[in-house]
């Protein structure tokens, strides 16, 4: 029996993006954002039982990545998309702007299939053993409903002086899916001892993320994303490559 805990855990992740999903195109972001942070919870646990239980398996693998592209891929997929047609719903449908306007929020669905492309690549990747190549799709996903929650409770979705949110929003979508898959590398919060000699980079940034989230609140969670890409990207220009540095 013990051998299908992991997997249960892993539908547990996989209903949890459902229910984000759905939350999602109501608009609910709140519970949208709450849904994907239980899967990620999931998400962290179905490993750690595998491992515990010594039950790992290929199916586990697989099942995995498929619950993850639901939690970390669809259901922010649906936040933008939502997002987008809130925006347009509250300034006009932008038809006479440009005909293909109406349209624009489907753009928001690349952000699943380069999450799916990601997941696909981690699970044939041996360099991501110790570290990441490119935004991992958990992070991702909490940028796009933190930043849905923050947007929405200040009432800049629903302002009809917002429009300008519009090709923000596409363009951070394009840019996030990008990001999923560049050849960036990033550092894990995987630590393999407690002293500060050699964690330096993670401990700062965990105590960076730390004070975002208290003066930020909920769009802190998008700002410790950003932070996290940025320090991602400066370690490899100055300090020492994170792919290699273990």
């Amino acid at each position: 029996m013990k051998k299908h805990i992991p997997n249960t855990i892993t539908c547990c992740n996989l209903i949890s993006g459902c229910i984000a999903t759905y939350f999602a195109f109501q608009a609910n972001f709140q519970l949208a954002f709450a849904f994907i942070i239980i899967g990620a919870v999931f998400d962290f646990f179905d490993g750690f039982a595998a491992r515990l239980l010594h039950v790992s398996s290929p199916v586990g693998k697989e099942l995995d990545s498929l619950a993850d592209d639901i939690t970390f891929g669809f259901a922010p997929a649906a936040i933008v998309f939502t997002m987008l047609r809130t925006l347009l719903s509250a300034c006009g449908d932008g038809t006479a702007v440009c005909p293909v306007t109406p349209y624009v929020p489907y753009v928001a669905f690349v952000i699943a299939a380069f999450s799916a492309l990601r997941l696909a690549k981690f699970n044939l990747d041996e360099r991501q053993t110790t570290s990441f190549i490119g935004l991992p799709t958990p992070a991702n996903a909490l940028f796009w409903a933190a930043l849905s929650v923050s947007l929405s409770t200040n009432g800049y979705l629903v302002s009809d002086n917002a429009l300008w949110l519009l090709p923000a929003l596409v363009v951070g979508a394009l840019l996030s899916s990008w990001l999923l898959v560049a050849e960036i590398p990033m550092f894990a919060l995987k630590f393999k001892h407690y002293g500060i000699k050699g964690n330096e980079l993670r401990y700062g940034f965990v105590l960076f993320s730390i004070l975002l989230l208290a003066i930020l609140s909920w769009v802190g969670f998008s700002a410790i994303i950003v932070l996290y890409i940025l320090t991602s990207i400066a370690n490899n220009v100055f300090g020492t490559k994170i792919a290699d540095e273990e």
